[in-house]
C-alpha cells in the first residue's frame, strides 16, 4: 500500500509518469482521424458506442460526400445513416450530426464555437465531447471524462465521483489547465493498454506503487510455513529412532 500523499502531489506525479510514457498534445495524441474542427466535431459524435478505428473506416467516404457543415446539413437522413451504418446507433447519429451542422450554419455561419456552453448547444454534444474539440482541435483547456477516464482517475485514488461532471470538476482542480486534454487521453491509452477493466496488469503499471489500488499479488506466508509447523508438533514426544552410527 502506497503511503498517504496529498492529492494534488498524486495528481502531479500521475501527470509526470503518463506524460513520460504517453508524450505528445491532446492533438498528437488523439486517435480519430480529423483535418479541422468540423470533422472532429462529427467524429466524436460518431465514437460514442463504437471504436476510434471502426470511426476512422466509415468519415473519408462521409467527408467524401459531404465535408462541410453546410453540406452535411443539407444532405438527405437516409443516405448519411447508410454511410455511418458501421459505427452502430446510426439512425440517432444521423439526426445528430445533421441537426448539428444545420446549427453549426444557421446560429454560428458554419463556424464550430469554442466555448463550453456554445458546443453543447449543438444538437448530439455533451460536456465529453465538448471537451474533445476544445482540447484537441484548439488548444483549450477541455478534460473529457469517458469509461476509461472516469475509472482511472477512482482507482489512483484522485476521486470517488462516478458522475462524469463531478469526476471532471474535481480532477481538474488538481491538474493545470494545460494538462488537461492530454491527461485525458493518455488516461485512456493507459486504461485499454494496461488498467483494464477486469483484469488490470498491476505488475506492469508505471503507476503502481503509488496507486491505492493496485493488485501486485503476493504470495500467503501460511503456505510457506504451516508444512513444516505441523511436522514438528506431530514429533513433539515422539522417542528419537537410534542412527546406528556410533558417537565419537
Amino acid at each position: 500500500m502506497p503511503k498517504p500523499r496529498s492529492k494534488v502531489l498524486q495528481a502531479g506525479e500521475i501527470v509526470r509518469r503518463l506524460a513520460a510514457e504517453y508524450p505528445g498534445t491532446a492533438a498528437d495524441l488523439c486517435a480519430l482521424s480529423h483535418k479541422d474542427p468540423f470533422e472532429l466535431l462529427v467524429a466524436t459524435i460518431l465514437s460514442a458506442q463504437s471504436t476510434d478505428e471502426r470511426v476512422n473506416l466509415t468519415t473519408p467516404k462521409l467527408f467524401e460526400r459531404f465535408g462541410s457543415p453546410e453540406a452535411l446539413a443539407a444532405a438527405p437522413l437516409d443516405e448519411v445513416e447508410r454511410l455511418i451504418y458501421s459505427t452502430g446507433f446510426f439512425r440517432a447519429k444521423a439526426r445528430s450530426i445533421v441537426s448539428m451542422a444545420d446549427v453549426l450554419v444557421t446560429k454560428f455561419g458554419g463556424e464550430v464555437p469554442t466555448s463550453m456552453e456554445d458546443l453543447t448547444s449543438l444538437p448530439g454534444v455533451g460536456r465529453k465531447t465538448a471537451n474533445v474539440v476544445r482540447s484537441v482541435a484548439f488548444g483549450l483547456p477541455g478534460f473529457p471524462v469517458d469509461t476509461h477516464v472516469g475509472r482511472l482517475v477512482r482507482r489512483l485514488g484522485l476521486t470517488k465521483q462516478t458522475d462524469p461532471v463531478k469526476v471532471e470538476a474535481e480532477v481538474t482542480a488538481l491538474v493545470p489547465e494545460s494538462e488537461w486534454g492530454a491527461l485525458s487521453i493518455r488516461l485512456i491509452l493507459h486504461g485499454r493498454r494496461v488498467c483494464r477493466s477486469r483484469s488490470p496488469l498491476c505488475g506492469e503499471c508505471l503507476l503502481a506503487d503509488i496507486c491505492p489500488s493496485a493488485q501486485v499479488p503476493l504470495r500467503p506466508a501460511t503456505s510457506v510455513s504451516k508444512g513444516p509447523e505441523r511436522k514438528r508438533k506431530a514429533d513433539v514426544g515422539r522417542p528419537r529412532r537410534a542412527s546406528g552410527r556410533a558417537s565419537s
